[in-house]
């Protein structure tokens, strides 16, 4: 039985000419889920994006919507709304006639908008903004507008293509936090497309990696930070460091240094284990297997990055700037944490 109001694509493959850009995927997301494409440039996920959308066609596979096959419908037949990079207001337009535009070309009442115009606008702490013009607001004030002419379309997706980069940090930061307030209160299914991983953690159900036109790993942030399924996904998703380890049944050991064989680590003989820079802490003590050489410190406000050499191995880690201050060339004694470790497959 299928299931209803989620989007699904089936063996969706897109090609440009020679190029592959989508590679065969399926992707299935219930409803009222936010789901992020994540991935480098060029992987394909804004291509996705608009298959979705109906910007695109697929050269094979099937998209649904709804429980119903939307391959072949354009963009307007598919009950969706678009939140773009760019806001794509209509400059001539006063903030209310912008919001209000969709249901206008769909026949509602004045009345009618007027009232969901002024809801809409209450939604995205814009009250009062009807009359103004976009010269007159600010960019994270455009987006706002951007996003509830989207929500007051009711649509059954919403699809965001980065709809953040435009904004400085802090904006991004409160924008990303209405987004998903506003997803959550409408149970609005949503795909969502950015470059940034942080951004994609906060608002996301669940995170799609992509990279060449090919899926590399779903799942929760949580999932795909600590236990990542190939080492492209491991560096991908944050930095990481990589051992040589072996693995005995209650240890694991490193270049001689052995800790706590975390509960989640299946496999025994050897292997290669990764370690987050959050995971390794510097001390005083230690013994002989643990003892490591300062390379490099960048002081990045709360912390520094730290590059130390251990067993003719660079890695970095994270040093809480209120607890210590290294200085290349001085000696400590690392601890792993093994909260932050993971075993990873013989695969890229």
């Amino acid at each position: 039985m299928t299931q209803t109001n989620f989007v699904e694509l089936r063996n969706v493959t897109k090609r440009f000419g020679s190029n592959t850009v989508i590679d065969n995927i399926n992707l299935a997301i219930p409803q009222g889920q936010m789901v992020t494409l994540l991935g480098p440039s060029g992987c394909g996920k804004t291509t996705v994006l608009r298959l979705v959308a109906g910007l695109e066609k697929p050269s094979e596979g099937q998209i649904l919507i709804d429980g119903e096959d939307v391959t072949e419908r354009s963009i307007q037949q598919r009950d969706i709304c678009m939140v773009f990079q760019s806001y794509a207001l209509f400059p001539h337009m006063s903030l209310g006639e912008n919001i209000g535009y969709g249901l206008k070309m769909l026949g509602t009442s004045k009345a009618e908008i007027k009232q969901r115009v002024r809801e809409a606008l209450a939604l995205v702490d814009l009250d009062g903004f009807e009359d103004r013009f976009v010269d007159q607001i600010s960019g994270g004030q455009q987006q706002r507008v951007a996003l509830a002419r989207a929500l007051i379309l009711k649509p059954k997706v919403l699809l965001f293509d980065e709809p953040l980069s435009n904004l400085d940090a802090n904006l991004r930061r409160s924008m990303r936090d209405k987004i998903r307030e506003l997803q959550k209160q409408f149970n609005i299914t949503s795909l969502y497309v950015t470059h940034d991983q942080s951004e994609a953690f906060a608002v996301s159900d669940k995170v799609l990696v992509m990279n060449k036109g090919h899926i590399m790993q779903i799942g929760s942030p949580q999932e795909l930070y600590r236990h990542p399924a190939s080492r492209f996904m491991a560096s991908f998703m944050g930095d990481a460091n990589l051992f040589p380890a072996a693995f005995a049944d209650d240890y694991v050991d490193i270049y001689g240094y052995r800790l706590a064989r975390p509960a989640h680590f299946a496999s025994r003989g050897e292997g290669t284990v990764g370690v987050r820079p959050e995971a390794i802490t510097l001390g005083e003590q230690g013994d002989d297997s643990q003892r490591c050489v300062i390379r490099h410190v960048a002081y990045m406000g709360p912390q520094y990055e730290v590059i130390v050499e251990w067993h003719d191995q660079q890695i970095l880690l994270q040093v809480n700037a209120t607890r210590l201050q290294p200085n290349v060339g001085e000696s400590y004694y690392l601890e792993i944490h093994p909260y932050g470790m993971f075993t990873l497959p013989d695969v890229e």
